[in-house]
């Protein structure tokens, strides 16, 4: 009868050291410090959610319409019909800008013959200077939210274990206060402390992976975009693409 109580008393322990270990009782004894922390990782969750997003929609996009603005562009015979196709993409559409900015300006040094600007620069210098300004400026928008996602890859974990250690210490303020060091007593606090490790990590992971896919693509796409403004230089430059004829004119 005796070892039938104790075993009981026993099962209720553990389950009241498990019960402190769940999620829903941890929240119910945070302080100001505990707060802070756990409001910070959902701020980074959240927003790592939401750049995620964005740049899984926008790097389809891209890839559904690059190499189709690409071949339109030099399919097209006339060379309004090109630059008007251009005008018409969306915002967003990179390629569309970098194309747009050759034009503008091989036409800017055209009009401006005889002027001190075509003295100090010639057609192929100025048209390089802006498709060099035209694929940094492309470049640096594709690259909107990665800082935030490497930052939050690279500070969420630590931000949980500083949740971990400060609830550690506080669960053994606690337990040194009641006088009872017996495991089901230690278990709750440290293992409900240890969830904002875990939280970290559940939000720094997510956020690493996809910072190195995004910058792959990035890369793929930088090439792509380098490789187009090389063809448009000597395009504008020279008046035709080098190695390929009957392009827009």
């Amino acid at each position: 009868m005796l070892q039938e109580t104790t075993t009981a008393a026993a099962g209720g322990n553990n389950a009241e050291a498990f019960q402190q270990m769940s999620f829903s009782h941890m929240i119910t004894q945070f302080d100001t410090v505990a707060w802070i922390v756990f409001l910070t990782l959902v701020l980074f969750s959240v927003l790592s959610v939401y750049w995620i997003v964005v740049n899984m929609i926008k790097n389809a996009r891209l890839r559904s319409t690059s190499d189709r603005v690409m071949s339109t562009f030099w399919e097209t015979p006339n060379g309004q019909d090109a630059i008007r196709y251009m005008e018409e993409q969306k915002r967003s559409e990179p390629f569309s800008k970098i194309a747009l900015d050759a034009a503008q300006a091989a036409a800017h040094h055209q009009r401006h013959e005889g002027s001190r600007l075509v003295e100090s620069l010639n057609r192929s210098e100025f048209v390089d200077r802006a498709l060099r300004q035209a694929v940094t400026r492309e470049s640096m928008r594709l690259e909107n939210g990665l800082t935030l996602l490497a930052t939050v890859g690279a500070t969420a974990p630590f931000v949980g274990l500083l949740g971990t250690v400060w609830g550690i210490y506080h669960a053994l303020i606690r337990i040194g206060a009641t006088g009872n060091a017996s495991i089901d007593a230690v278990a709750g606090p440290v293992g409900e402390a240890l969830i904002m490790t875990a939280f970290g990590l559940f939000v720094a992971i997510p956020a690493v992976l996809a910072f190195n896919f995004f910058t792959r693509t990035n890369r793929v796409t930088n090439n792509k975009m380098d490789t187009f403004a090389h063809d448009l230089h000597d395009f504008f430059a020279t008046g035709s693409r080098v190695g390929e004829v009957g392009k827009p004119q």
